[in-house]
């Protein structure tokens, strides 16, 4: 039996791994005519619970809004060509560097992720195997998307996904961190307790971090899409320069 189930695992290519996460979570099709979400979490630091708004677009518009001390905060904000932040001490908006703005755009396909329709936004997926992950046998897939640039030089953007080969889902993303205190790190995203929005199944348990190191859970109290969104939040503030 185990070397019948061995042959079944290793026949599945990593198309076929990814189109069953798909279809598994709500189907492809589905997918496709997702228009955005809206997701309300908090964050604890120090203690303190902060409250987050993530909302992200499929044309590649995205804001997180953070409520601190009864002021909203801004960051990640791009609306399509410009990418801007707000700036914790001036509390003024700041535009971000040409470099962080050139590496978004490249991100901006990546709605509702980077794994659908893959080949056609000119990435390339490996199958590399399979690996236990807290005691949960996983394929693990290797996806090469487009190089970024880090202080002026192309580097290699890669993500590993690692499926569930039971539920088809994906319980784990790594990829190395190119820039900052932790460069050369492999940041970790683990993914769990996924549940039902409208048709579509997304995991409302996330915590982010570095591989064998800290981590920080991402409470999630609701996800929902295709809702109304004040499209004005995108904008650039002009009294921010």
């Amino acid at each position: 039996m185990a070397i019948c189930f061995t042959a079944v695992a290793s026949a599945q290519t990593a198309d076929e791994i990814i189109t069953n996460y798909f279809e598994a979570t709500g189907g492809y099709d589905a997918w496709g005519k997702l228009e955005n979400m809206k997701m309300v979490a908090k964050v604890n630091q120090g203690g303190m619970e902060i409250p987050l708004e993530i909302v992200q677009l499929n044309d590649g518009r995205q804001y997180t809004k953070i409520s601190l001390q009864g002021q909203s905060m801004y960051q990640g904000v791009f609306d399509g060509e410009v990418l801007w932040n707000t700036n914790f001490m001036s509390m003024q908006a700041e535009k971000a560097d040409e470099e962080s703005t050139m590496n978004q755009k490249l991100e901006a396909n990546d709605f509702p992720s980077d794994l659908y329709d893959y080949k056609s936004k000119g990435y390339t997926v490996e199958l590399m195997g399979t690996e236990t992950v807290d005691g949960t046998e996983t394929h693990k897939i290797k996806v090469t998307k487009e190089p970024t640039t880090v202080d002026g030089e192309k580097v290699d953007n890669v993500v590993f996904y690692f499926f569930d080969t039971d539920s088809g889902a994906i319980i784990m993303a790594e990829q190395e961190i190119t820039q900052g205190p932790n460069k050369g790190v492999i940041g970790q995203t683990m993914l769990s307790d996924y549940d039902e929005v409208n048709g579509l199944y997304f995991p409302f348990s996330i915590t982010q971090g570095v591989k064998d190191g800290q981590s920080q859970p991402l409470l999630i109290e609701s996800i929902e899409t295709n809702v109304e969104i004040d499209e004005s939040l995108f904008a650039f503030p002009e009294s921010g320069e």
